[in-house]
């Protein structure tokens, strides 16, 4: 079924292209994203993004927990966990969150067929919508694998990352935390998730720490299209 949801290719195109290049990390597998930085700001900025959730409990705690540091970041959902935790994205949205799509079962993209691979998206994008009423404009690709044929008739932002917290991996609060601070800059684009407690509980402190060191902390549309 095709959504009635569409981006226009012209936004899209122009995003990617103005502040987006993508390169191929071999070795690991996974795709990152280089940024060019505007040296004259006053304050350097990152992007805190999280994958996986809504976690039932996790989630909502973390979103109130940002919003009153007046941090906004970017949550990508798996379908069949927003379908389940309907209250926590409706607390994402109201936070001022940036909500964008995960799949719905969290499958490789480029390891499925193209009608399994669009099902993924469209039946995530048109849940989105049902529960906030707006549709998303981002899409993370579960793994960072992306193909950039895929035509699904909508027109979704694929957004990867930067810096790899390794949250995922290491599930110890300490460790991500010292991993992130030793290696962010600025323009970096965080990856978390927030379907564990050790790694909300880590990026809450990553977000003071960088907050008293002067980061200004952005949802990943104002890095990648502005």
């Amino acid at each position: 079924m095709k959504s009635h949801f569409k981006i226009s290719r012209r936004k899209a195109v122009l995003c990617m292209a103005a502040a987006v290049l993508f390169t191929w990390a071999g070795r690991t597998g996974f795709f990152y994203i280089k940024e060019t930085v505007n040296q004259e700001m006053e304050k350097p900025r990152a992007a805190l993004t999280f994958d996986d959730g809504p976690h039932p409990a996790y989630t909502a705690e973390l979103s109130k927990e940002l919003a009153k540091r007046g941090v906004r970041a970017s949550f990508f959902l798996i379908g069949e966990r927003a379908e389940k935790n309907r209250e926590t994205v409706m607390q994402l949205k109201k936070d001022g969150h940036l909500i964008g799509n995960h799949t719905y079962e969290h499958v490789n993209l480029t390891a499925v067929s193209e009608k399994e691979a669009c099902s993924q998206i469209l039946k995530t994008c048109n849940l989105i919508y049902e529960i906030i009423g707006e549709f998303p404009n981002y899409v993370r690709p579960p793994y960072g694998r992306w193909d950039d044929s895929l035509d699904c008739d909508v027109e979704l932002i694929p957004v990867f990352w930067t810096l790899d917290s390794r949250d995922w991996e290491l599930k110890d609060a300490d460790a991500v935390v010292k991993g992130v601070l030793s290696s962010v800059k600025a323009e970096d684009i965080i990856l978390m998730h927030d379907c564990y407690q050790t790694s909300a509980d880590a990026a809450l402190r990553i977000v003071d720490e960088m907050t008293e060191q002067g980061y200004e902390f952005v949802t990943v549309d104002e890095l990648i299209c502005e």
